[in-house]
């Protein structure tokens, strides 16, 4: 499940555009297909299945070969042995992936922490040095403070929201920077051309989490960074019915995250039926992400406007104090936002118990809107600090919401009717 987007897939599927002049033109000055048609088309040749639409799922858990020499050219020249390792369907979807993010190659795996892990377990060894961002997605916090040292590692949090932090914390054993922009829960933003200048003079990678965004609004290789990391389950899929996650990158990495990571340490390989569904969300993504960023606006500013609401944190809401880096590397704004409250912890929890049509749940980047109070989970679950959320501004009564595809006034609607009893 590694895939070139620059080559044909293994010999056996074309793109539909060998190169950027073979493809339709939409005026006189356009030579390459724009995001959104490749989103839908880009990686898959109906003409070899059939001439079928859509691509098919291949629930296969192993390959037949017609003599031994084949199996054995097979084995040599990273051909199809075994579905943990390489999957049509899946392969079409590193396919697409990589060439929206800009990237040589992609890997799909099982769930976005899978590909965290994978990175970090593959790139990184005994006395190695990790470099984070002090502000992480909780599941990931726990994973780099308690899992990650376990195997010798050491993890190193730094402000990056100031790059210049960066010079005191590299070290000669450093060997990545890792960051999540917009960051979860607080949609901070971190400028990924500074931090990627400074890392790179002393030698080291940078890869950055841009689930918050997705390619459709931000392409961090673009800004200097060098992987990307996904979880598909958010916005790509954008549906609720798939986990799924990504690493796109140069092809020499993605070649150590697929062989040394993939096949050997963690073996998260990715569902094929749920790369089906992921390209099945992909076909949308660029109409469902500025549906989400115009929707989160309006309750952004709605949110801002009413008197039980202490903070709203929204990257282009004129308020937000990173909005200047938001417009420069994001097209839009996505639909994560964060707000908090007045009233307080107690104040979080009745107001998140009165929503009616907004859903209780983690998770983000669904056509449903969710809610959810961070301190109450991190509070409730064990692996994870109980002050974990207790950082870059994030207290005790901040509710991170994700905006979905509902229409805007019912959204703002149901927020008024929850917080007029505080």
């Amino acid at each position: 499940m590694f895939s070139e987007p620059k080559k044909d897939l293994r010999g056996r599927m074309t793109r539909k555009y060998q190169s950027e002049t073979d493809a339709p033109t939409g005026s006189l000055n356009r030579t390459s297909p724009g995001f959104a048609t490749r989103a839908i088309h880009h990686g898959y040749d109906p003409a070899g299945f059939s001439n079928a639409v859509q691509p098919p799922v291949f629930l296969t858990s192993t390959y037949g070969f017609e003599s031994v020499a084949a199996n054995e050219a097979a084995a040599a020249l990273g051909g199809r042995l075994y579905a943990r390792e390489y999957n049509p369907t899946t392969e079409i979807l590193e396919q697409r992936l990589a060439n929206l993010e800009g990237a040589e190659a992609g890997l799909v795996v099982a769930s976005g922490m899978a590909a965290f892990g994978t990175l970090i377990l593959s790139l990184l060894s005994q006395g190695d040095e990790l470099i984070v961002h002090k502000t992480l997605y909780a599941n990931t916090l726990a994973m780099v403070e308690q899992a990650v040292p376990r195997f010798g590692i050491k993890v190193v949090a730094v402000d990056l929201s100031d790059p210049q932090n960066l010079d005191a914390a590299i070290t000669e054993r450093t060997r990545l920077v890792f960051f999540e922009t917009p960051v979860n829960p607080l949609s901070r933003i971190l400028d990924i051309s500074a931090i990627a200048e400074r890392a790179h003079a002393r030698g080291v990678k940078v890869a950055v989490d841009s689930t918050f965004a997705s390619p459709a609004l931000q392409r961090p290789l673009e800004h200097g960074a060098d992987i990307v990391l996904h979880s598909l389950t958010k916005y790509i899929n954008g549906h609720g019915d798939a986990l799924g996650g990504a690493l796109l990158g140069d092809a020499q990495t993605l070649r150590t995250l697929h062989e040394t990571g993939l096949r050997y340490i963690t073996g998260a390989a990715l569902s094929p039926m749920s790369a089906f569904l992921i390209l099945r969300g992909l076909k949308t993504l660029t109409l469902r992400m500025e549906r989400h960023s115009a929707t989160a606006l309006a309750v952004a500013r709605a949110l801002e406007a009413h008197p039980t609401v202490a903070f709203v944190s929204y990257p282009f809401l004129d308020s937000h104090p990173d909005q200047v880096t938001a417009r420069k590397q994001m097209s839009n704004g996505s639909g994560m936002l964060a707000f908090g409250l007045h009233a307080g912890y107690e104040g979080a929890r009745l107001m998140m118990d009165r929503l009616n049509l907004i859903t209780r749940a983690v998770s983000l980047g669904d056509a449903d809107s969710l809610i959810y109070h961070p301190a109450s989970l991190t509070r409730a679950r064990q692996p994870i600090r109980k002050d974990a959320h207790l950082a870059d501004g994030v207290g005790e009564d901040l509710m991170r919401l994700s905006v979905g595809l509902e229409d805007a006034d019912d959204l703002i609607a149901d927020l008024r009717r929850a917080l007029d009893v505080l």
